[in-house]
């Protein structure tokens, strides 16, 4: 059976993007980015890119962005949202992470945000293997030169880094010690119009310890901290 952000992933498209078009209000994440490498005219592949909240905000940066996700209801979202930005140097497709439709060293850049995590709870036996061949994928289509990050959630609620997990926690160790990225993290605060709109966004995601503390609390911005991993091939 699906679990509960497989169903979100699979039929709330529309709710789960409301949610984190909320989130960075800051806009730390492009100059975070910006500092591992200028994102100006570079070839980007884009692992797991969901309702393209990261598709978004490099396609008008970047020469071009191949952009896949195994949800087409979320990439039906995600190329909505980016036809409606007037650019045409993206493309979305659905795909396996661990099987993209991309040439060999055809990137700059690959990326992936807040996706590989899942395979921690959904592959609890063979995640290792599984991110493993994600990552290899990764190294595949980027060139010589190339760059490859990671972007996951370092606690939600959370003003300093504490993975949610320790599932989470044990992957993001892997990420450092084994596969030797090096770790950046970032505020990437949720803002909300109003504390009803938080707390219908975050229940229907993160459960409702959250929201009803954002009713209990009248809060209008979320603390958030997330971790940029990343890695040159060469």
């Amino acid at each position: 059976m699906p679990d509960h952000f497989q169903n979100i992933y699979e039929t709330q498209a529309a709710q789960y993007d409301a949610l984190v078009s909320r989130e960075d209000y800051q806009r730390n994440i492009l100059p975070a980015l910006e500092e591992i490498l200028p994102l100006s005219g570079l070839e980007v592949v884009e692992f797991g890119a969901g309702t393209g909240r990261l598709t978004r905000l490099l396609a008008p940066v970047v020469k071009s962005i191949r952009a896949y996700d195994a949800s087409t209801h979320m990439l039906a979202t995600a190329a909505e949202s980016l036809g409606q930005m007037g650019l045409v140097n993206w493309t979305v497709t659905q795909a396996d992470n661990r099987k993209i439709p991309a040439d060999d060293a055809s990137a700059d850049l690959a990326i992936s945000g807040w996706n590989f995590g899942h395979t921690v709870a959904w592959s609890p036996q063979t995640w290792k293997d599984d991110i493993g061949h994600m990552l290899d994928e990764m190294l595949r289509v980027v060139n010589p030169k190339g760059i490859m990050i990671i972007l996951e959630t370092l606690g939600t609620g959370s003003e300093t880094p504490a993975p949610p997990t320790p599932g989470l926690a044990a992957y993001y160790n892997w990420l450092e010690e084994t596969r030797n990225f090096a770790l950046k993290w970032i505020r990437t605060d949720y803002q909300f119009a109003s504390v009803g709109e938080g707390e219908q966004l975050t229940r229907f995601f993160f459960g409702d310890a959250m929201a009803d503390r954002i009713a209990k609390e009248g809060l209008l911005t979320l603390p958030e901290c997330t971790g940029i991993w990343w890695k040159k091939k060469g």
